[in-house]
């Protein structure tokens, strides 16, 4: 089980860490910084064997995406909301595009154009969360979810992992998710061009839209 303590599950990236930056920034760097830090690292959760259940309260932003989405099963609290502001800075999303396999074409380009948040419910419709359950039932609720697993057969729950994440895989997810990584550093590399990474033009409208 994944979850966060606190108010929130997670504010996003954390723009100051992830070791020794160069003293000039390049394409190039960016790319292999991301390629590890955040696209490789979520594949890797997304592909292990064992079940994942993520328990989602409050604001889940951004990079918090890239935690919950690799998940097999997300609850959410009745209070959660998920957003992907990153438009604001010049970017057609995080790095991980779990957009549209996630909530379906029309809704990954309305979180995107628009930046707002989509309550528990609404991503509840799309199949992107399990459940919905009140805010002080969400550690309960998910711990009785994984303990009704656990009593599953180990090896066959591997296999039912397997077989759906390859089926996903046939229908096109890891390549896609590999060529929109791609689109992806287009946004760096025009921010690189028009005056630093990342670009920040809009931050007073990211300030507002992730209080």
């Amino acid at each position: 089980m994944l979850r966060a303590n606190g108010k929130h599950f997670s504010a996003g990236h954390d723009l100051r860490g992830g070791g020794p930056v160069p003293d000039k920034i390049t394409l190039e760097f960016i790319i292999q910084h991301e390629a590890r830090r955040y696209l490789e690292y979520t594949l890797r959760w997304r592909n292990v064997p064992k079940p994942s259940i993520a328990a989602v309260q409050g604001r889940c932003i951004s990079g918090g995406l890239l935690l919950c989405w690799p998940c097999d099963l997300i609850v959410a609290a009745d209070d959660a909301q998920f957003s992907d502001p990153v438009v604001l800075m010049g970017i057609g999303g995080v790095e991980y595009h779990g957009h549209t396999w996630e909530l379906g074409p029309r809704k990954a380009k309305e979180i995107l154009f628009t930046g707002r948040a989509m309550t528990a419910d609404e991503v509840a419709a799309t199949g992107m969360v399990n459940r919905v359950v009140p805010r002080d039932q969400l550690d309960s609720e998910t711990r009785a979810l994984a303990e009704q697993i656990a009593k599953m057969p180990p090896f066959a729950l591997r296999q039912a992992k397997r077989a759906v994440n390859q089926t996903l895989d046939v229908q096109g997810f890891y390549a896609a998710i590999q060529s929109v990584f791609d689109v992806h550093q287009t946004g760096h590399g025009n921010a690189l061009s028009v005056g630093g990474w990342p670009v920040l033009v809009n931050l007073e409208e990211m300030k507002a839209n992730i209080k």
